[in-house]
């Protein structure tokens, strides 16, 4: 028994046992599959759809299953235990897509978007980062100009996961330059609208399954009323959104992590050398044990964090550091993996190349580790 279950509810146990069945009968045999032609899973989100996990931590009045973070947190890391790419869409959508809507959204917003998004109807999605905006999201150059009754938006999203496949989208634009920062608002976007464009999909080294897209805004037009609270305030709401949304992408590294972990256990005992299992070896054992301390210490800092944001306590240094720790973690684990593999571990007909390769994004996306460090050392400093 894992130390956190503990912790869990029986209802969180529940729903991991759902998740695990789920996730080992309907992903992990398309995993390879999926990663090597580079094809979105729709069946598989459609599925998760029906299983409700598209709105997991909403309120049932939009339409979402109402269960907590940890619980969302814990279905992102059964998932990633198989398919990374399985993963983060969940968590691009649930964090990304739904969570600035259902945080700064009227009431009014909420029952218009967020039930579509909850039920699966469709997919979220977020834009945030351009070619000139990467860390330094301030410098945002996609512009909103309103125009009577309606913003008209122009500008280039890059990097967004489920661009090229979302239903709505929350992006960030400029609405006035003279303020710098506090001149950002967020708007919501229906994908469908004129002026929406979907550019290239991107070619990566991991997470070859997941949209990651290119997205243009030429001339799009929306109404007034898909601002997100009011003008200005855009900044200040997605770094909110960040904090919650890098404790999904811990949890992703985390289970990436499990995952390589016990493929390494199970090859270990199937692999003979020297008339022995290398399991027999102390040098791998070793391996077994720095990766079984390291996981269970960052599945401890990412369950932390999911609390706090549950409790309505501060959670952003936790959320950080947890995101920090689970992100490198998942790279020594599957690195490691890798050699108790030996040759096997670096071709494709072993599961931790593919594990390898998914689990650097988890130290770039949703802010590197720099920016990780960069927001615990002025949060213990208590520097802006």
């Amino acid at each position: 028994m894992d130390a956190t279950d503990m912790f869990l509810t029986d209802e969180q146990k529940m729903l991991r046992e759902m998740v695990r069945d789920f996730a080992e009968s309907e992903v992990k045999p398309i995993a390879a599959e999926i990663d090597e032609e580079e094809r979105f899973p729709e069946e598989t989100i459609g599925k998760m759809a029906e299983l409700g996990l598209l709105g997991i931590c909403y309120d049932d009045k939009y339409g979402g299953a109402g269960m907590d973070t940890l619980s969302y947190i814990i279905a992102v890391e059964e998932l990633s235990r198989v398919c990374a790419s399985t993963g983060i869409t969940l968590a691009a959508h649930i964090s990304l897509g739904i969570g600035p809507i259902n945080l700064f959204g009227t009431e009014e917003q909420k029952e218009k978007w967020m039930p579509p998004l909850c039920s699966g109807e469709h997919l979220g999605a977020f834009g945030l980062t351009e070619p000139n905006a990467g860390s330094d999201a301030g410098g945002t150059e996609t512009t909103a100009v309103l125009d009577g009754d309606e913003w008209v938006i122009n500008g280039t999203k890059i990097y967004c996961t489920n661009g090229g496949v979302a239903g709505t989208i929350v992006a960030t634009a400029v609405t006035d330059k003279t303020k710098g920062t506090h001149g950002i608002s967020s708007f919501i976007i229906p994908t469908d609208a004129k002026g929406y464009i979907r550019g290239k999909r991107e070619k990566k080294l991991g997470i070859k399954a997941s949209d990651t897209s290119m997205i243009h805004f030429e001339d799009l037009r929306i109404p007034k009323e898909n601002i997100i609270g009011t003008e200005g305030e855009g900044f200040k709401q997605f770094l909110v959104t960040l904090d919650g949304g890098r404790i999904s992408i811990g949890a992703m590294a985390l289970g990436i992590a499990q995952g390589a972990m016990e493929e390494a256990i199970k090859y270990s005992k199937e692999r003979f050398q020297f008339n022995k299992p290398i399991a027999a070896f102390q040098s791998i054992q070793h391996k077994i044990a720095d990766m079984a301390t390291e996981i269970e210490a960052a599945r401890h800092l990412v369950y932390h964090a999911a609390r706090l944001k549950d409790q309505g306590k501060t959670f952003s240094r936790q959320s950080a550091i947890a995101k920090l720790f689970a992100s490198e973690v998942s790279t020594r684990v599957c690195n490691q993996a890798i050699q108790v593999h030996g040759g096997y571990g670096y071709v494709k007909e072993y599961p931790v190349e593919r594990m390898f390769r998914d689990a650097k994004i988890t130290e770039i996306g949703e802010g590197t580790s720099e920016i990780q460090r960069l927001v615990i050392a002025r949060s213990m400093l208590e520097m802006k």
